[in-house]
């Protein structure tokens, strides 16, 4: 994988493959970020080739005050946001399929239903969550940014980025211990 500075100088020199190159590194980030918003697949798709564009036209002012994928997934961030108010639409509950939080290598087809249970029960719980609590669990954990990093994506401080994370997380584990307690 080429570094980020040399990957950003390629393109900014016109080499359309380097900015190929960007487009797949960072199309899984950017389509995760704004799934967890918008619910239209259509909208999804329409929203991520948007983001790429942005990330093309300012890709001259990024600075490398921070990682380029915060610098993306911010640009992301900002570009569903922006086309929910423009549309009038309130953040989606989707979530991913189950099967992208099944352990793979499942033989036992008992455990595998299982377990799709509970990652569906923990979707559906994600899912209730607030958005700004489902946004930083989701960078936080899924995404694997830090807290300086959710602080430039999503522009919260990092003292509200901590707070709503321990908040998120604990509503999750006071509905997964009511759910637990009732299947006993």
């Amino acid at each position: 994988m080429i570094e980020e500075r040399e990957l950003v100088q390629r393109i900014l020199a016109g080499n359309t493959n380097a900015f190929g190159q960007l487009v797949r590194q960072y199309e899984k980030l950017v389509f995760y970020v704004i799934r967890r918003l918008v619910t239209e697949q259509q909208d999804v798709e329409d929203i991520c080739q948007e983001v790429f564009i942005k990330v093309y036209k300012n890709l001259s002012s990024f600075a490398f005050e921070a990682k380029l994928s915060t610098w993306i997934a911010r640009i992301a961030y900002l570009t569903a946001v922006n086309y929910l108010k423009k549309a009038g639409r309130r953040p989606t509950t989707a979530m991913p399929e189950t099967a992208d939080f099944i352990a793979e290598g499942q033989d036992d087809p008992a455990q595998l239903l299982v377990q799709q249970d509970v990652s569906a029960y923990v979707n559906r719980l994600i899912e209730q969550l607030p958005l700004p609590y489902r946004t930083v669990l989701t960078l936080y954990h899924l995404n694997e940014f830090s807290c300086e990093e959710i602080e430039q994506i999503t522009g919260m401080p990092e003292g509200t980025v901590k707070s709503y994370l321990y908040r998120a997380r604990r509503q999750l584990k006071d509905k997964l211990m009511t759910y637990l307690k009732n299947e006993r």
